[in-house]
């Protein structure tokens, strides 16, 4: 697996935990009827915090040491060198996962504006840009693995 593939499969797996943590509250508070703002506001700041610390800091993190100590236990050599070299092909790949993130997204944002404008509260558009974020970063990422496996 190349070092992009890593990357991408990190943050794949995190934000696809950050989204199940989301949906899991949601439902709860929907359930229990305690879906004001208070507590959904509190629920956009944890996940917020845990994308950037669980993907950010910790999942990067542990990659990379993870990475060099497979690889330095495969090579047995102290200094191993990770090729993490960016050309062409990895910079196309990355635009076409831009490109479903920003479709996904603007389709949520629409079924936001929408839900507002057939008179749900503010606080159901808010949840749903915040999950389609989510939900897009998700899909970006799919496609990005699917795009590196296939060859481009």
């Amino acid at each position: 697996m190349s070092y992009q593939e890593k990357n991408i499969t990190v943050s794949l797996v995190c934000y696809t935990l950050v989204l199940g943590f989301f949906l899991t509250r949601l439902s709860q508070m929907r359930q229990n009827g305690d879906l004001n703002s208070v507590d959904v506001f509190s629920l956009w700041a944890a996940v917020i915090v845990l994308s950037i610390i669980i993907i950010i800091i910790v999942g990067v993190i542990f990659m990379h040491a993870g990475s060099a100590i497979i690889e330095v236990i495969k090579t047995g050599e102290e200094d191993p060198k990770i090729d993490d070299s960016e050309d062409e092909r990895d910079k196309l790949i990355d635009l076409r996962g831009t490109k479903v993130a920003y479709l996904v997204f603007s389709g949520g944002v629409f079924l936001a504006m929408l839900t507002f404008a057939f008179g749900q509260p503010p606080l159901v558009m808010f949840t749903l840009l915040i999950l389609s974020g989510l939900v897009a970063q998700a899909l970006s990422d799919i496609s990005r693995l699917v795009l590196y496996r296939r060859g481009f």
